[in-house]
């Protein structure tokens, strides 16, 4: 049976996936499969690996290789699965865009390459380069904050236009920004336009937004899922009772001091508190301290109740 189809435009909550991993920075297989079936137990719309959530760019590429093939492998087409290739090489993301193929994956996300500054006009060719070798359907993926630099609008307007792109994740928190993307999707209905930052996933769909790549949707997957529910259907009632939980769980759960993967961090500790995946994180962060994991437990035994069924007992 042949892969499921890539849905143009891809609508709805995808979460990035954390990467579940041992102390010794192997995979966790038997965790993938339990934080795999928690997902999409919330409803979700994809599974996107391999990006900053999930520690992509931290990973060496046999981890992530068999990462791939269990995720594709345990999803089994009920949702597409996207692959991160961000790489600072063109030829290491192409390997692993290939390997995502192979593997049954529906499409492939890229940051711009990171560590050489780059003009626009060097950012757009890299991507119709990329997009022309790829074996995959390539999402533009817009995270200024870490790889030092934005794709601008202008840099948009040319790519809309090459077909292998289909779309772009914007993770800027710039409205202003992700509006004027919304004004180029017209130019091309079948285009995706996927918020970030999760704080900003109701407003970007009441415009016309096609939904968020939502860290913590690894959580409470179902929280984001009504959510987005909620902002299509503009029900604004719901929408401020639900965002106010989506920013009370970023305030507690992201909310750890000088660490440089805070919301990885904190979403592998909260994890591990329901006994889905450990909260080892790949070299060279380490797990969160003690106060902020006290403060993330206190939170996680209140929304547990609302949102998880059954309730979980915590685990130390």
């Amino acid at each position: 049976m042949s892969p499921p189809r890539l849905p143009q435009p891809l609508r709805g909550i995808v979460p990035p996936m954390v990467t579940p991993l041992t102390k010794g920075e192997t995979l966790d297989a038997t965790g993938v499969e339990r934080l795999i079936e928690h997902i999409l137990a919330g409803g979700v719309s994809g599974v996107f690996v391999l990006g900053t959530s999930g520690e992509g760019p931290a990973l060496g590429f046999e981890v992530c290789k068999e990462l791939i093939g269990l995720v594709v492998e345990r999803v089994g087409g009920r949702v597409p699965v996207l692959v991160g290739i961000s790489h600072s090489s063109m030829a290491e993301s192409l390997a692993l865009a290939q390997v995502a193929c192979d593997a049954g994956a529906q499409a492939v996300v890229a940051t711009p390459p990171y560590y050489y500054p780059l003009s626009q006009a060097d950012l757009a060719r890299y991507y119709e380069r990329l997009a022309a070798r790829s074996p995959l359907p390539l999402f533009l993926y817009n995270m200024p904050s870490h790889t030092k630099v934005g794709i601008e609008l202008d840099t948009v307007r040319r790519l809309i236009d090459v077909p292998q792109i289909v779309g772009l994740k914007d993770s800027s928190a710039n409205m202003i920004y992700f509006h004027h993307l919304l004004r180029l999707r017209r130019t091309r209905p079948d285009w995706t336009v996927l918020m970030g930052p999760e704080e900003l996933l109701a407003a970007s769909v009441l415009f016309g937004g096609d939904g968020g790549v939502c860290g913590g949707a690894n959580l409470l997957p179902r929280l984001y899922t009504e959510l987005f529910d909620a902002a299509c259907r503009a029900e604004l009632a719901k929408i401020r009772s639900l965002q106010d939980e989506v920013l009370q769980l970023a305030e507690v759960v992201y909310a750890i001091a000088g660490h440089g993967a805070a919301v990885t961090a904190g979403l592998k500790y909260a994890l591990a508190c329901l006994g889905i995946v450990a909260d080892t994180l790949a070299q060279p962060f380490a797990p969160p301290p003690a106060d902020s994991c006290q403060r993330i437990r206190r939170w996680l035994e209140q929304a547990a109740s609302r949102w998880l069924a059954p309730i979980p007992a915590l685990r130390d």
